[in-house]
C-alpha cells in the first residue's frame, strides 16, 4: 500500500506543474498587460513600464514563471484588480458560504441517490423500480435553471415556504439546497443502480443466498460495502466543485459565495482572482482524485495492481 500511495503521490507533480504552466501562459502571456488593466486605456507609456518594472513584469518569462511558482507555494496568488486587496482574502470571504451551500448538498444527494439506488436494484423490474426510473428520467430531462425558476416561485412566493433571496441565516440556504439535492438525483440514482445490479450479479451473491443470508443483509453487508469503491469514485468528481461553489445557486438567491465571486472576476476581466479560482479547482481536483484512488485500493486491493 505504501508504495502504491507513493507512485500516485509522484504522479500528481507533472500534472500540477502543468495546470500551474497552463494558467500562467493563459493569463500572464495572452491575457494582456496588467499594466493596462490596472492603471487603465489613458495610462501613460511611462506609467505603464514603471508599473512592469515594480511587479516585475518586464523579466523574462521564465523568471516570471519561476516567481509565479514561488507566490503559489506560499499562497500568494496576487492582488485582485477589482477589489484592490489580497485575492486570498476575497476567496477567504467565500469559500464559507459556499461550503455552506454546497456540503450538503453532496452529503444529503449522495445518501439519498445510494438509498434509492440500493432499493432500485433490490427491486429491479418491479413497481417501485419502475417509477423510480421514470422518476429520474423526468429529473434528467428538466433544465436546471426551471428547477430554480419553478422553486422561488411556487415555494417562496406563492407558498412563502421559504425566503427567496439572501443570504442572513441558514434558513436562507434551504430552498438552494433542496433544488440542488432534487436536480442532482436523476444521474446518481440510475448510476448507483447500475453498480449495485452489477454487483447483485457476482457469484458470492448467489453462495451468500445459498447459505440463507437474508437478502436485506446481502444487500446491506455485503453488495454496499463491496460497491463502495464506484461510490467514492462519483462523489470525488464534486469535490472540487464544493470550493467554487455554485454559480447559477448563487446568481439565482443572491448567495455571496465564490461562485458569485469568480463570475463577478470575469466580468471585471480580474485576472488574478479568475487565475487563483482556476488553479485552486485545478489542484483540488487532482486531491480528491488521488484521495478517491487511495480509498479504492484501501476498498478493494486489486485497484493496486491496476492504477
Amino acid at each position: 500500500m505504501g508504495k502504491y500511495v507513493f507512485k500516485r503521490i509522484l504522479q500528481l507533480v507533472p500534472t500540477l506543474l502543468g495546470v500551474t504552466l497552463l494558467t500562467f501562459f493563459l493569463f500572464t502571456v495572452m491575457g494582456g498587460s496588467p499594466a493596462a488593466q490596472v492603471l487603465g486605456k489613458n495610462a501613460t507609456a511611462e506609467a505603464l513600464a514603471e508599473y512592469d518594472r515594480q511587479h516585475g513584469y518586464d523579466r523574462p518569462l521564465i523568471i516570471q514563471y519561476a516567481g509565479y511558482l514561488r507566490d503559489l507555494c506560499t499562497g500568494d496568488f496576487g492582488e485582485s484588480i477589482e477589489y484592490r486587496m489580497p485575492v486570498w482574502s476575497v476567496l477567504r470571504e467565500g469559500v464559507g458560504v459556499s461550503l455552506s451551500l454546497t456540503v450538503p448538498i453532496l452529503l444529503i444527494g449522495t445518501a439519498l441517490a445510494v438509498l434509492i439506488g440500493l432499493l432500485c436494484a433490490a427491486c429491479a423490474n418491479r413497481r417501485f423500480d419502475r417509477w423510480m426510473l421514470g422518476g429520474t428520467t423526468a429529473l434528467m430531462s428538466v433544465n436546471y435553471v426551471i428547477w430554480v425558476a419553478a422553486g422561488q416561485y411556487f415555494l417562496a412566493y406563492k407558498l412563502k415556504l421559504f425566503p427567496i433571496w439572501g443570504y442572513e441565516n441558514w434558513t436562507y440556504l434551504m430552498l438552494p439546497v433542496l433544488i440542488g439535492v432534487v436536480s442532482g438525483l436523476g444521474p446518481d440514482v440510475r448510476f448507483y443502480r447500475t453498480v449495485v445490479l452489477d454487483e447483485m450479479r457476482k457469484p458470492y451473491v448467489r453462495t451468500a443466498l445459498a447459505k440463507g443470508l437474508s437478502p436485506a443483509r446481502i444487500l446491506f453487508r455485503h453488495i454496499l460495502k463491496n460497491s463502495l469503491a464506484p461510490v467514492v469514485t462519483n462523489v470525488s468528481l464534486a469535490v472540487p466543485f464544493l470550493f467554487t461553489g455554485s454559480i447559477l445557486l448563487e446568481s439565482f438567491f443572491g448567495i455571496p459565495g465564490l461562485g458569485g465571486i469568480g463570475l463577478n472576476a470575469v466580468h471585471a476581466s480580474d485576472y488574478p482572482t479568475v487565475r487563483a479560482v482556476v488553479v485552486i479547482g485545478a489542484v483540488l481536483y487532482q486531491l480528491s482524485n488521488l484521495a478517491a484512488d487511495l480509498i479504492c485500493a484501501w476498498l478493494d486491493p486489486q485497484f493496486r495492481l491496476n492504477p
